[in-house]
């Protein structure tokens, strides 16, 4: 999104997990309305005002790309996508250095349940590549997060392993913007056989 007052938001969606408490089956690809779930978290970000929009892959990266429609997408392949989310969110601030983005509107591939107008509240929150934001539910802070650009180095050099920016942000919680979507969206993961109930 590119506005005087809000500045350029890239959408930077994390899709690189292979899915290992569900038969190794990447969760990108898990079907949701009819499409694959990478397609519906891209249609999201979308929807909700990033552009452009980045993709991180990792586990079966060439059958995501071959059976996944990603036009449009800047999409990086992080080959340490099995040493955790924060590696994939470490490729995926790098290859946003390179761009004119202000801002990283981040949203994980396996929570279906947060839609374009978690996006959208939490875009809103964006003031300055200083911003800080995230979703809450309940009080309780979860994606999507919005990271300024002033932000990025010292993410991605404390995001380690499944953490991401937790640390990150604990250390910055005065700063740190909460916008509740407990409201308009369920931050709910697709994480084992029991969670496939929540696709459709």
């Amino acid at each position: 999104m590119t506005t005087k007052s809000t500045g350029t938001v890239a959408g930077l969606l994390l899709a690189a997990g292979g899915g290992r408490r569900l038969g190794g089956r990447p969760k990108a690809l898990l079907q949701h309305h009819g499409r694959p779930l990478v397609e519906h978290a891209v249609r999201i970000l979308r929807a909700g005002g990033c552009d452009p929009v980045h993709v991180v892959l990792g586990a079966a990266a060439g059958d995501v790309r071959e059976r996944a429609v990603l036009e449009g997408c800047q999409v990086t392949e992080n080959p340490d996508w099995e040493d955790g989310m924060g590696s994939s969110l470490r490729a995926g601030l790098e290859a946003l250095a390179d761009t004119e983005a202000d801002a990283a509107l981040v949203l994980l591939v396996d929570q279906p349940g947060i839609g374009t107008a978690a996006v959208a509240r939490v875009l809103a929150a964006y003031h300055s590549p200083a911003s800080l934001a995230a979703a809450a539910y309940g009080g309780e802070r979860g994606h999507p997060v919005l990271f300024g650009r002033d932000h990025w180095a010292g993410i991605a050099a404390s995001a380690s392993g499944d953490r991401g920016a937790r640390a990150y942000l604990k250390e910055r919680a005065g700063v740190l913007e909460l916008v509740e979507c407990g409201d308009i969206a369920e931050a709910y993961d697709i994480d084992t056989e029991a969670d496939l109930e929540h696709l459709e």
